[in-house]
């Protein structure tokens, strides 16, 4: 059987290039002066020598030539003037001859080089905390290993070191899965599925949960208040169990946690933010961050609050942050018997930091 018959390959030109925008200027130019000359000149010299009419038509396309590669520099002029200086990676102020449309392309390549910087500082950032912060429990549960398993440990001190590289290891899991979120929270919204919810038994049960810490610091945690609204339970959890780390932290000796209209609150009595809200709560803030007199390294502070931000965002709503001064409040007492016990006051002798995640709509 014969081969079939090879088909050949179509022929593709090679796409052209088109041309500069000062050769586009220049032809242009050329046209614009030529074509009315030729036409004067064919109407007025038809009794012409046809050399002479050739040559004097050669002599004027030149000269319309020249003017319209002039013409085009000068016009292009403040726009090549720009180019180079984006080659060069120095992009200065408006020049007095830039017409507007130059002076507005130059501020908006100055805000994209901005942009670009800050997402670079903020990806240095990013890289920086990797490596410190996952770093130092790393080497904890690398000293506490090695302590376990070369030296001769009682069975109680084996115990201890056992939990105690437990803690380390739910410390790195906590910080890697708080970057994960962080970033890319950063880059998509946040998905929620609004349902009825109760607020007072949201309040509850975080509470219920993080009690052996309160308890290991010797603080008192109340909750208070009532009211219902249309959220995402499990992903709101995670914005308030974000803020209560927060106050867990930071708290002296008394910790609320509060529902009323506005939506809910984490108060804590601890020494405040250093900074405002909005320039703690990002992902991967490149500044190092003063907080009750401990510095923490970029992007440590700010990771809770960002997610805790994107997600009262994504529920139509926002997160605020003052500080008020404490007086004698009393507060209710909890319907449910397995609730927390409640003090009758707090102190009267300090202020406290408020956390408000502002929900559209609470129902009481």
């Amino acid at each position: 059987m014969n081969p079939p018959p090879s088909v050949p390959a179509p022929l593709v030109s090679p796409r052209r290039r088109p041309l500069t925008l000062r050769a586009q200027f220049t032809l242009v130019i050329f046209l614009l002066a030529f074509l009315p000359n030729l036409v004067l000149t064919l109407s007025a010299g038809s009794a012409w020598p046809l050399e002479s009419l050739v040559l004097w038509m050669a002599l004027v396309g030149v000269l319309c030539a020249l003017i319209g590669y002039f013409l085009s520099g000068a016009l292009l002029r403040s726009l090549s003037r720009l180019a180079q200086e984006i080659r060069a990676g120095e992009i200065g102020g408006a020049h007095a001859d830039d017409p507007a449309e130059i002076v507005a392309l130059r501020g908006a390549f100055t805000g994209l080089v901005g942009r670009l910087g800050t997402e670079q500082q903020r990806r240095n950032a990013f890289i920086a905390t990797l490596v410190h912060d996952l770093k130092t429990p790393l080497i904890a549960t690398g000293h506490l290993t090695q302590a376990l398993t070369t030296l001769p440990l009682p069975d109680a001190e084996r115990r201890e070191v056992g939990a105690q590289i437990t803690q380390e290891t739910e410390r790195l899991l906590q910080l890697v899965q708080q970057m994960a979120d962080a970033h890319r929270f950063e880059r998509e919204d946040v998905q929620v599925q609004p349902a009825p919810t109760d607020l007072r038994a949201l309040l509850d049960d975080v509470a219920r949960r993080v009690q052996p810490r309160v308890q290991a610091r010797g603080l008192t945690l109340v909750v208070t208040g009532h009211g219902h609204a249309s959220v995402d339970r499990g992903v709101l959890e995670r914005a308030v169990m974000n803020l209560l780390d927060n106050a867990l932290r930071y708290a002296r000796a008394h910790i609320e946690l509060r529902v009323d209209t506005r939506g809910l609150s984490v108060l804590d009595d601890g020494p405040g933010l250093s900074a405002p809200l909005e320039n703690l709560a990002q992902p991967f803030n490149a500044q190092p961050t003063l907080i009750a007199g401990q510095q923490y390294t970029s992007g440590t502070a700010g990771l809770g609050l960002f997610i805790a931000r994107r997600i009262a965002e994504a529920h139509g709503a926002q997160l605020t942050y003052h500080r008020e001064p404490l007086s004698p409040l009393a507060v209710s007492r909890p319907a449910s018997p397995s609730a927390l016990p409640v003090p009758a006051s707090f102190p009267d002798d300090v202020a406290r930091s408020a956390f408000t995640v502002v929900l559209p709509e609470v129902q009481p």
